[in-house]
C-alpha cells in the first residue's frame, strides 16, 4: 500500500484567514467536487507564497463563490492573499489517475492539469 496523489487544486488564492473560526479550510463546493474531495477529508495545504505546509480538513463553502479560507490555527501559518496548493491523497495498492485542476486568482476553474 502506498499514499498517492488523488486530488489537487493548483494555484488557489486564499480569500480570508480567520484565526477565531473553528479550524479547517473552507473550499468552494464546486472545486471540491471537481477534484473529488469530501467535506471532512484531511488535506495537505502548501503555500507557494511563504513555503508553509499544514494538514487540516475540508469544509464545503458556497458553490460558485470562489471561496478558499484558512480557518483557526492554520490562519497563523497561511494568510489571505497567499497562493496555495490543496492536495488530497489516497492509500492504495494500485496506481490511480489523480484529478488535478488549475484555478485563476479568483479561484475559478481554468483547466484540468
Amino acid at each position: 500500500m502506498r499514499w498517492v496523489l488523488r486530488s489537487k487544486i493548483h494555484k488557489a488564492t486564499v480569500i480570508d484567514a480567520n484565526v477565531a473560526y473553528v479550524g479547517s479550510i473552507t473550499i468552494d463546493e464546486e472545486l471540491i467536487e471537481r477534484v473529488g474531495l469530501w467535506p471532512g477529508e484531511k488535506v495537505l495545504v502548501v503555500s507557494n507564497t511563504s513555503g508553509a505546509r499544514l494538514e487540516t480538513y475540508v469544509i464545503a463553502g458556497e458553490r460558485g463563490s470562489g471561496v478558499i479560507n484558512m480557518n483557526g490555527a492554520a490562519a497563523h501559518l497561511i494568510k489571505a492573499g497567499e497562493e496555495i496548493i490543496i492536495i488530497g491523497f489516497e492509500l492504495t495498492d494500485k496506481p490511480i489517475t489523480p484529478r488535478q485542476i488549475l484555478v485563476d486568482k479568483n479561484n475559478r476553474y481554468v483547466r484540468d492539469l
